[in-house]
């Protein structure tokens, strides 16, 4: 497989938890020779727009995503949406809830945070185009001399079980699998040994999603051994899921995490693209567009 065969599926831009601008990542993609990105921000499409453009100025193919937190039977999860119609306003309105939980959660960290001595404040976050979470808080204590690297931020205060973490509102999965179809899209199980790295729970897991309108799966990411790739690509082929694969680049904050994966990675081939699209074409008009 040749560069220009390659995709990179799994990409946050600054309008979530990335360094980079969608048109930055689409520069970047362009000068990687990738044959396509997609932009999966958490819980926002709003730079799908940017690099949608600067896609057709480079004439590189630019897929709209997104990255939605969901939990089902209380496992958590997230989920990435594929070939969604990023400014549709029912999909907009659905995303603006889980915008205000974020925000929401992001007070009561600041809180947490203020009952520990900390005085920082959330009026002291530096603007951003989009969402805000954990890794700008993070960035904030570091600028504060609180801690000395995200690293040492998130052991002390913000992953779960330290001493200013607060559980994130999870969407039901079925719900958030309704609303990416809704706005067209498919639904895919990002980075499926996540929660899960010995895969006792994933088949069940899958199982379960696919009968709620799961479409496919993440076989490609930096953390999965080839063992794990082979039993996932095992297990989605036994239940008729699509795949799709990606870097879950962030830019600067996750420098190894390159955009299109590291040198000894699996490159994502383009024809598990070919096949998103071709199962996206191959719907009825009346449900593309409801």
């Amino acid at each position: 497989m040749t560069a220009m065969d390659t995709i990179d599926l799994h990409t946050h831009s600054t309008y979530s938890d990335g360094t980079l601008s969608p048109r930055q990542i689409v520069d970047l993609a362009a000068a990687t020779k990738l044959k396509a990105v997609a932009i999966t921000d958490h819980d926002t499409t709003a730079g799908i727009a940017e690099a949608l453009a600067r896609g057709r100025e480079l004439d590189l193919e630019v897929v709209s995503g997104v990255e939605i937190s969901a939990q089902l039977d209380g496992q958590s999860m997230h989920l990435l949406g594929y070939g969604i119609r990023h400014d549709d306003p029912l999909f907009l309105e659905r995303l603006g809830v889980l915008q205000t939980a974020r925000k929401d959660r992001n007070s009561r960290i600041f809180a947490k945070l203020n009952t520990l001595g900390i005085p920082a404040r959330i009026d002291q976050l530096p603007p951003t185009p989009g969402q805000t979470g954990r890794p700008h808080i993070a960035r904030l204590l570091i600028a504060q001399g609180v801690v000395q690297s995200m690293d040492q931020a998130f052991a002390r205060f913000l992953r779960r079980g330290a001493a200013a973490y607060v559980e994130s509102y999870r969407m039901p999965a079925d719900h958030a699998i309704a609303m990416i179809a809704q706005a067209g899209g498919l639904a895919f199980l990002a980075h499926p040994v996540g929660d899960d790295p010995k895969l006792k729970t994933v088949a069940a897991l899958l199982k379960k999603l696919k009968d709620v309108g799961l479409a496919g799966l993440e076989l490609y990411y930096p953390t999965h051994t080839p063992q794990t790739h082979a039993k996932l690509h095992k297990l989605g082929r036994e239940l008729g899921l699509l795949f799709s694969g990606g870097s879950d680049f962030h830019g600067a904050s996750k420098p190894h995490m390159p955009l299109g994966g590291r040198p000894n990675d699996k490159p994502v081939p383009y024809q598990l693209l070919a096949a998103i699209k071709a199962r996206l074409n191959s719907r009825p008009s009346t449900e593309r567009q409801s």
